[in-house]
């Protein structure tokens, strides 16, 4: 019987890459960066566009020109978010590294995304997912596909160890991709409430044991409920 290979498909840009626009793509970039980072402490409902209008020393009329609607600026402002995100931690992994190495790396620039701290509440996505959860709409459904995307990068990577033989054949790899992204988002939570970066370095550890544990023996078997007798 002969073996199926499969494809490994590198995992697309949070954002596709745009045209450049013409007058007020200055003013619009400063707006949705004031309104991000706004966003990390007051959450996306707490954004609204006489508030931001406000904080940037803008007329509501103006901020009006650019966003007809909260809605539309929430989206605007997700959207922006993901493009900084792109460029502070994606993009500072080049595509040469890949497999296990990508995945230390990845997690390495989302640490050094949060001592830079880019946005004052930490991670954008970390904190209006939280906030968004609950909510469907249009803004948590484009959360939720960069937040897929990002696990994307991992599991991409992961495959990739596989198959150069990094990783067992039977390595559970969504679980595998489960724990390092929960250790980066506790990581997030703990470093917002301390600044204390030894909280970084018990993530960091955190991934390397998750992934020296899937090296050595596979990913742990998941127990099944006990049953109601």
């Amino acid at each position: 019987m002969k073996s199926v290979k499969h494809e490994i498909r590198e995992p697309a840009p949070l954002v596709a890459s745009r045209k450049p626009r013409a007058d007020g793509i200055e003013s619009r970039r400063a707006i949705l960066d004031a309104a991000a980072r706004l966003a990390t402490v007051r959450g996306l409902e707490g954004l609204s566009i006489g508030d931001l209008a406000q904080h940037i020393g803008m007329s509501k009329s103006g901020l009006y020109a650019h966003f007809k609607s909260k809605e539309e600026l929430e989206l605007a402002t997700i959207d922006r978010a993901a493009e900084i995100f792109e460029t502070d931690v994606i993009s500072k992994v080049p595509p040469s590294v890949r497999s296990i190495a990508r995945v230390e790396a990845l997690a390495e620039a989302f640490f050094q995304h949060l001592v830079r701290r880019i946005f004052p509440g930490g991670c954008f996505f970390a904190t209006v997912a939280a906030q968004l959860a609950s909510q469907p709409g249009r803004t948590r459904d484009r959360v939720m596909q960069l937040q897929s995307a990002w696990v994307a990068q991992f599991m991409v990577s992961l495959r990739q160890a596989r198959d150069a033989g990094e990783l067992p054949r039977e390595a559970d790899l969504k679980q595998l991709v489960f724990e390092i992204t929960a250790m980066l988002f506790r990581a997030n939570f703990a470093w917002i409430v301390t600044e204390d970066e030894s909280v970084l370095d018990q993530a960091r550890v955190g991934v390397n044991n998750a992934l020296a544990r899937a090296a050595q023996n596979g990913s742990p078997r998941r127990r099944r409920p006990a049953r109601k007798s």
